[in-house]
């Protein structure tokens, strides 16, 4: 759902009346003191407990909303917003039948006893990573004890507001959907309808915009269009908007990454290998730096699912054995295309490389490591220890093949030497050893 859908859920919440018209506070201030908790990083996943900061917070809230009448009963909230759609129960083993039979609960036992947390929608959740968000749907609270009302909480000055970004969001991750599957698509005709939803955005500002959604989804290791270099100099109001609607939008993102996983390689007599090499490396960009914070919609990384996938591998590098021998014919080496060999298959990973071949000019050898997407030239890949120490020892006769967009029309990008002068290393594992 949109930020709009859930501002809607937020403002007609189902509450009691406590005599005539008046409602009662407590969805209100129970809701409230969620979004406090989120705001101060109290809560930093998506796992909400009946504890003493919900109470008290709920508590702070509920005295400044409630009437006479009113009792101050946390647990009738905690366990009535499973009615919201956007509140589940998470039920302690074994208590699922004492928790079927209850339709309200009698002290805060019952819910102690029988529920161990309340999980929210895994996109209302990351909306409330950010502060816009959390203003409206605090004012939306309000107007379910008529208390009236926030105008212009979405706009921020010139800046996109969130509803625009929600638009562009939408729009890029339908052609994201149609590039993994290889359909083709038409960006001019997809930025000309998306001008009616947004405030007068110029064509340059929104291809800029699709850039820094491209950088949003290599910093989480997804995949991005590639028509999009990524740009990291993005408002942290667009990342929300992006994890919120990965978050939603989880069996799309499934599909969308099992569909950029597919292994398929040409025949090579129908591969033009003139422009196979791509001579422009990518430059070293900004290093990134990941949040602390646990964000709900990273449950699938396309760069270690990509690293994982075996056909991949071993079909970029076929792909690099054919591009090689290709290169030595065309310099008149065919002798030396006939010795190129396929050296992770035939003689067992862990040699630091997987491909031997050539380097007619210097009469060496040249020792290649194939690293292969399905994505664009920026997307992340993974090198081991052993791979980065042989790039540097051996980095004379060194080179890793990076095989790119390699589902549509596979290209390489060569790194020569040592693999760290390029890229920005981060660990993403640790040995665990008793000695």
């Amino acid at each position: 759902m949109s930020l709009l859908d859930y501002e809607s859920h937020f403002s007609n919440l189902k509450m009691n009346s406590r005599g005539g018209s008046e409602k009662s506070p407590h969805k209100v201030a129970m809701l409230l003191a969620i979004i406090d908790l989120i705001e101060a990083e109290t809560v930093t996943d998506n796992r909400i407990y009946f504890d003493q900061n919900l109470r008290d917070k709920f508590k702070d809230h509920f005295d400044r909303l409630a009437g006479p009448q009113d009792r101050n009963n946390p647990h009738l909230p905690y366990f009535h917003l499973r009615s919201s759609g956007f509140w589940h129960h998470r039920v302690k083993p074994g208590s699922e039948a004492e928790y079927a039979a209850l339709t309200t609960p009698s002290g805060p036992g019952a819910v102690t006893n029988n529920i161990s947390f309340v999980q929210l929608d895994d996109e209302l959740y990351e909306l409330l990573s950010f502060g816009v968000a959390r203003e409206l749907l605090r004012a939306a609270l309000y107007r379910n004890l008529s208390r009236d009302d926030v105008s212009s909480l979405l706009e921020v000055g010139n800046g996109w507001d969130w509803l625009e970004c929600e638009a562009i969001v939408r729009d890029y991750f339908a052609m994201l959907n149609l590039e993994l599957a290889g359909e083709s698509y038409n960006k001019t005709e997809h930025r000309s309808n998306l001008k009616t939803l947004l405030n007068g955005r110029g064509d340059g500002s929104i291809e800029y915009k699709h850039q820094n959604i491209s950088a949003i989804l290599l910093e989480m290791g997804q995949p991005y269009i590639q028509g999009y270099k990524p740009a990291y100099n993005y408002q942290a109001q667009l990342k929300s908007v992006v994890l919120a609607y990965l978050a939603g939008h989880q069996t799309e993102l499934d599909y969308m990454l099992e569909s950029a996983s597919e292994a398929e390689l040409a025949e090579p007599a129908a591969i033009d290998w003139s422009i196979v090499l791509d001579a422009e490396i990518p430059e070293k960009l900004a290093t990134i730096q990941e949040p602390k914070r646990k964000y709900a919609a990273v449950k699938l990384n396309f760069s270690e699912r990509e690293q994982a996938n075996r056909s991949l591998g071993e079909n970029g590098e076929a792909f690099v054995i054919e591009y090689e021998r290709h290169r030595l014919r065309a310099l008149n080496r065919a002798d030396l295309a006939k010795e190129v060999e396929w050296s992770s298959r035939d003689r067992g990973d862990g040699l630091g490389y997987d491909v031997r071949s050539f380097n007619p000019s210097q009469d060496e050898e040249l020792f290649i490591e194939v690293k292969t997407t399905n994505s664009g030239k920026y997307q992340p890949f993974f090198i081991t220890d052993n791979e980065l120490d042989f790039s540097k020892e051996k980095s004379a006769q060194y080179s890793l093949y990076r095989v790119f967009d390699f589902k549509q029309r596979a290209r390489i990008y060569q790194l020569n030497g040592a693999v760290d002068q390029y890229v920005h290393l981060q660990p993403k594992s640790f040995k665990a050893s008793f000695s």
